[in-house]
């Protein structure tokens, strides 16, 4: 019988990983179960990894006895993996696992897979929300009824918002987010261009229109959302160059990660009126820094939307997630290939 350590958090709790475990399992395993403090207590740096929840002694103690462990921020380092040479897979519930030391777990031999996309309709629907929200100055005009003030002002020729329809909407990177919020944005008669260097030849095809570098999206587009992977070299892809190729009085939106935007660049872009607006769920550092610029332009009035890094937080991201690495466990245990492989051949051991 496997042995599985199922470290969950507030967010996909340890009994979702457990239940989807037996699910996809039956009962052929013994399931073990941990709780990670994350989101209470924000996840941070745990030795060589980075975003992990708990520390090395906490996980080696929970990992004794376990061939498998299923998590979304439990750290994987050297150490833990030493303390564990029975430790054989791990199911990292995320897309990006910087918990997990993955070259210490092919050193160690073990097999490790995620869950790309687990948050795909989340985000893309976060996503679709914050530009409307800032298109349309929704948490602005709100702020006014709270304030026990009908604020006519709204109607103004320099206040009115801003449709989808009909305008150019630029996307940077079209996977599994980009993608879907491409879809909804053609839907509602948006002109979509999309600057994906990795996307298929054929995919979305009568939805965007490919173009070939973010100059030319940046310079077409009235509004532009990022949804690119943070690497060394989209990093800062909307800086105070790239902001003054756009028309003036455009709008920009960042739901993937902080590091993808000068966010410096955007106050200031803001200020001079290059951005009429401007809408993020990520930021620099977080949490956030809130004598950043990009705060102070917010209190000073100008349109501004944001949200504290929650746009992959539904229920059903925490459900496909529990149920990826579950699935992907069976997989192994039966000798199939992994849909995710991150380390070895992800095949089962002998």
């Amino acid at each position: 019988m496997t042995t599985v350590l199922a470290a969950g958090d507030r967010f996909i709790l340890p009994q979702l990983f457990s239940d989807e475990l037996h699910a996809a399992l039956g009962p052929d395993i013994q399931v073990r179960t941990l709780e990670l403090p994350w989101p209470d207590v924000p996840f941070g740096p745990v030795a060589n990894v980075n975003e992990a929840s708990g520390d090395e002694q906490l996980i080696i103690d929970a990992l004794s006895g376990c061939e498998a462990l299923v998590t979304q921020l439990a750290p994987i380092t050297e150490t833990i993996l030493a303390a564990n040479p029975q430790l054989k897979f791990i199911g990292v519930s995320r897309g990006g696992p910087t918990n997990i030391d993955l070259a210490a777990c092919e050193r160690h031999g073990v097999t490790v897979c995620n869950v790309p996309g687990r948050n795909g309709p989340a985000t893309a629907e976060m996503s679709l929300g914050l530009l409307l929200s800032v298109l349309r100055r929704i948490p602005a005009t709100q702020r006014t009824l709270e304030n026990g003030v009908w604020e006519g002002s709204f109607y103004r020729a320099d206040q009115v918002g801003f449709e989808i329809d009909g305008a150019t909407i630029g996307l940077i990177g079209a996977g599994a987010v980009g993608s879907r919020l491409a879809t909804a944005l053609h839907a509602m008669g948006a002109t979509v261009l999309v600057y994906d260097p990795y996307l298929p030849e054929h995919a979305l095809q009568g939805i965007v229109e490919r173009v070939s570098s973010t100059a030319e999206l940046l310079d077409r587009s009235k509004i532009v959302s990022i949804h690119a992977r943070l690497t060394e070299q989209t990093a800062n892809v909307i800086n105070a160059e790239s902001l003054k190729l756009m028309p003036h009085g455009s709008y920009l939106v960042n739901a993937a990660r902080g590091g993808l935007v000068d966010y410096d660049a955007v106050a200031e872009a803001l200020r001079n009126g290059q951005l009429a607006g401007a809408a993020f769920d990520v930021f620099p550092t977080e949490p956030v820094d809130f004598s950043h610029p990009i705060f102070d332009a917010a209190r000073e009035g100008f349109n501004i939307v944001m949200t504290p890094h929650i746009a992959g937080a539904s229920t059903q991201t925490a459900q496909r997630a529990a149920r990826g690495t579950a699935l992907e466990l069976a997989r192994f245990l039966a000798g199939e290939s992994l849909l995710a492989p991150l380390t070895g051949s992800a095949k089962a051991r002998a």
